[in-house]
């Protein structure tokens, strides 16, 4: 047996080919790792053309093409087979490149089923070749079930969901034998290809009529990767077209004592599916799936509010007009904004506050992060989240409608105050990481005075301050964290106090100006030692001297007046002779 790239040959008596190892490590290593298929189309063709070239079976020349097809009397060598895989292969890739086009152009689906039936053209041929007595059992088994998975593709596709099923569970039922056959290790891919199936098979036993496979399906979303390739897609419309047969006998929705009727269907559909979401949340496995799920909702909201936000844009005069007859009450348009408004910012703050538990758990294996190479979490990171909570908070107490409902206007105020004794604690935190003993004193106590008014004004509303953090644990921690703080500051104070004995006493002077005293200075053998001022300081120096003519005033100038009377002389004459050209 010998191993060349990710081919796996067998020279012996039969013939035989690891489809599914074929196929598995080829797209892991040539772009499906990250759902590249044309890459990996690419990579099938290379392939094609290496093995026709090896094998002298090429199709004509550059100008005619003669067809040839695989016998089964050349099968003594196992590429031959592998030439049909890959076709197979290059045309699957082929289709589910152009699925992932078909969102954007529809007539791309088409090409796609096109490139499908070729797909299973060629695994039939896979198939009608490996009955050969050339061929051994799990090879035939191989290359039944890369069929079986072909065909199921393309009835899934094609929405027939019986067809579909019978080949998936045709495909199920040999990898579930081989992985029995084999030892652990090589079962491991055939567990894996079940695994892939299971999903489909569900999904088409709950288009067929079995109404349990739908709850399968949604636990199988709650799972860490949730669905892939091509069931994702189908499995999110069916829910939602699911829910938009429950939204046909939902009329209205009650919140804070208000009735108002939906009549948009997007808002409907997403108020029935708002609960399974909010349920689907708490039962998330870890933060991955968690943090998937909370954008999921909030892209749903935000869909829900543009819709209703359409509705809000009719005459100006209109809506005032109902105002007044209203006595200030806002429209139930309005009011049903507001309350998607609310739900956003809500699911906003429980996603925030879920990536903060997440980041207090980290910070409390910091050494454990630091020592895996991994950028440890910071305080820092926590008050921004903290911000943005705070943010949303007030954003949720100038929802039109909710102005002078005083209840929730104290609920929203008592949970600011709960967020604020956490955003205080994190920035003490951050003061007590750089030895700023004050600072993060004075702000411990600025937490303890937030906690205490949370819990002298929860009274009636402790039911609404369940789902926040518990003010009582962050007391007992802040104290705590007092008395860490105070005895760090004794400490720290008593260590600088020791080093500040005679001969290790530096006054900031550099070298040049104290070598009559001595004194130990470990900067003297660092890569900033001071040995002189630079740039040197300024010093005064004498300016140059300014002179002053005071003899000037003392002099007696020669007198001019001849002169001045000769040049009025002149007058005329002289003007009119110098014009004239005539020298006297």
């Amino acid at each position: 047996e010998r191993r060349t790239g990710n081919r796996l040959y067998c020279q012996s008596a039969l013939t035989q080919i690891a489809v599914l190892q074929i196929v598995k490590e080829s797209q892991q290593q040539h772009g499906l790792r990250h759902g590249d298929f044309q890459r990996y189309r690419g990579y099938c063709s290379r392939r094609l053309r290496r093995l026709r070239k090896t094998l002298n079976f090429k199709m004509g020349n550059r100008h005619k093409f003669t067809g040839k097809k695989v016998t089964e009397e050349i099968l003594s060598d196992n590429r031959y087979l592998l030439l049909i895989l890959m076709d197979a292969e290059r045309a699957w890739s082929y289709a589910m490149q152009l699925k992932q086009e078909a969102n954007t152009e529809p007539r791309k689906r088409f090409h796609l089923l096109s490139r499908l039936r070729k797909a299973v053209k060629h695994a039939e041929e896979l198939e009608r070749l490996c009955e050969s007595n050339r061929v051994d059992a799990k090879t035939k088994l191989e290359a039944q079930a890369y069929m079986a998975y072909l065909t199921g593709m393309l009835r899934f596709e094609h929405q027939e969901w019986k067809a579909a099923m019978e080949a998936f569970n045709k495909c199920k039922t040999i990898y579930e034998k081989l992985a029995n056959a084999f030892t652990e290790e090589q079962a491991v891919l055939y567990n894996q290809r079940v695994e892939e199936i299971s999903p489909n098979i569900r999904y088409c036993a709950y288009n067929i009529g079995d109404q349990s496979a739908m709850n399968e399906l949604m636990q199988m979303r709650l799972r860490s990767g949730g669905t892939e390739g091509l069931l994702a897609e189908k499995l999110e419309a069916l829910i939602t077209q699911t829910r938009a047969k429950q939204a046909a006998t939902m009329s209205e929705v009650e919140w804070r004592g208000r009735t108002v009727p939906v009549k948009i269907d997007k808002v409907r559909i997403f108020l029935l599916g708002l609960a399974d979401n909010e349920a689907a949340i708490a039962q998330a496995e870890n933060e991955e799936t968690k943090e998937r799920l909370f954008e999921s909702l909030l892209s749903e909201c935000r869909d829900a509010i543009q819709a209703v936000r359409e509705d809000l844009k009719p005459d100006q005069k209109q809506r005032e007009h109902s105002l007044e007859n209203d006595s200030g009450k806002v429209s139930n348009i309005q009011y049903l904004h507001s309350y998607l408004t609310y739900i956003k910012l809500s699911t906003a703050i429980k996603r925030n506050e879920s990536m903060a538990k997440s980041l207090q758990k980290a910070l409390l294996q910091q050494q454990r992060s630091e020592e895996d190479g991994k950028r440890a979490p910071r305080p820092q990171d926590l008050i921004r989240l903290y911000d943005i909570i705070l943010q949303n908070l007030v954003e949720l107490t100038q929802l039109p409608g909710l102005e002078e409902d005083k209840n929730f206007q104290k609920e929203i105020g008592l949970k600011t105050l709960v967020y604020k004794a956490y955003r205080c604690f994190f920035i003490a935190q951050s003061y007590v990481l750089v030895k700023k003993w004050s600072e993060a004193l004075v702000l411990y106590e600025r937490v303890l005075k937030y906690a205490h008014e949370v819990q002298s004004g929860a009274g009636a509303y402790m039911n609404s301050l369940k789902e926040l953090p518990d003010v009582q644990d962050l007391i007992t921690q802040v104290n705590a964290e007092k008395y860490s703080l105070q005895a760090a500051a004794i400490l720290d104070a008593n260590d600088t106090h020791e080093t500040e004995s005679p001969s290790q006493v530096k006054d900031g002077k550099p070298l040049s100006e104290r070598f009559e005293t001595f004194c130990l200075d470990p900067s003297l053998v660092s890569k900033q030692v001071s040995l002189v001022h630079f740039p040197p300081g300024f010093q005064p120096i004498p300016c140059k001297p300014l002179f002053f003519d005071l003899a000037l005033n003392h002099v007696a100038f020669p007198p001019l007046e001849d002169k001045v009377e000769q040049k009025a002389k002149s007058g005329l004459t002289g003007y009119i002779k110098g014009i004239f050209g005539f020298k006297s």
